[in-house]
């Protein structure tokens, strides 16, 4: 039973990690339809910006903050430069853009930084305490940090006359426009949002998988997934999917091999898939007949 405690405990903490990648994969989706590809490489540039102010003296929350402002600049800028010109046409230039954009930055941050993985430091240890924990001090950073984020984003989408002006862009443009929302403004901020949130799972994931031009693919894969098994325009099934996914995940590992956890998150996907294709927590459209 305690070990089953242990894994469930740390599957939440990862699938929180997991949790945020989806949500910031959803926020995208929800208001431009396209899906971020990029999102791996976005969050590993920041994460790397973040080493780089640690590596030179910074403290940890300095490094952070760094990683949420350059995420949102970072996201602003892509929206700006490359997405509005594909938004609205095939879906697939949006892919092929996307993509092109994953490798850019990686092979980007592999001539500034160089290809080693770099260690980085978490937020808290455990020197000091000396009884036992299930949950670390970072763990608890980590559950606590996505949860807020998610409280945060909510309380915007549902109080504040901004949440609701980027509501009306995503699901209704014409009509956003006739009403005086500046419709491209609101997708920009958007982006940036979700660029922001993926940095803040990058600086989180980064001491378990360290920091390099491809340590973070994994992490985008398994963002995805949670998206998908949440539903991509839920984002309390992104939070949901991440957990479900950061818990079977720590099952496979700890009870079967850690060998075949990607076998695992495929199953765990193809299984929702099977029992409900839009998700779990899509919401049911009417059909006009």
């Amino acid at each position: 039973m305690l070990r089953f405690v242990n894994l469930t405990l740390a599957g939440i903490t990862d699938g929180m990690v997991f949790s945020a990648v989806a949500l910031a994969l959803v926020l995208i989706w929800r208001a431009t339809r396209i899906v971020n590809f990029a999102q791996g490489g976005m969050l590993m540039f920041t994460t790397f910006l973040a080493w780089t102010v640690v590596r030179h003296g910074g403290s940890y929350w300095l490094a952070l903050a760094a990683a949420l402002a350059s995420g949102l600049v970072l996201g602003a800028v892509v929206e700006r430069l490359l997405i509005r010109r594909v938004e609205g046409g095939p879906p697939l230039n949006a892919v092929i853009t996307t993509l092109g954009l994953l490798i850019l930055l990686q092979a980007g941050a592999g001539m500034i930084w160089g290809g080693t993985p770099h260690s980085y430091p978490p937020a808290f240890t455990i020197q000091g305490f000396t009884r036992d924990l299930l949950l670390s001090p970072s763990d608890l950073f980590v559950i606590g940090a996505v949860a807020a984020t998610a409280v945060a984003l909510l309380l915007l989408f549902r109080r504040t006359d901004v949440g609701l002006k980027m509501r009306a862009a995503a699901f209704a443009p014409e009509v956003a426009r006739l009403l005086g929302v500046r419709v491209g403004r609101m997708l920009t901020l958007g982006w940036a949002l979700a660029a922001m949130v993926g940095s803040l799972a990058g600086v989180l994931i980064a001491p378990s998988v360290f920091v390099g031009p491809n340590q973070f693919d994994s992490v985008l894969v398994f963002g995805f997934t949670a998206a998908v098994i949440g539903g991509l325009d839920s984002p309390a099934g992104a939070i949901a999917g991440g957990l479900v996914l950061g818990c079977a995940l720590s099952y496979v590992s700890g009870y079967v091999s850690s060998d075949i956890v990607t076998l695992g998150a495929f199953t765990a996907l193809i299984t929702v898939l099977m029992i409900r294709p839009a998700g779990l927590f899509a919401g049911r459209a009417g059909r006009r007949v």
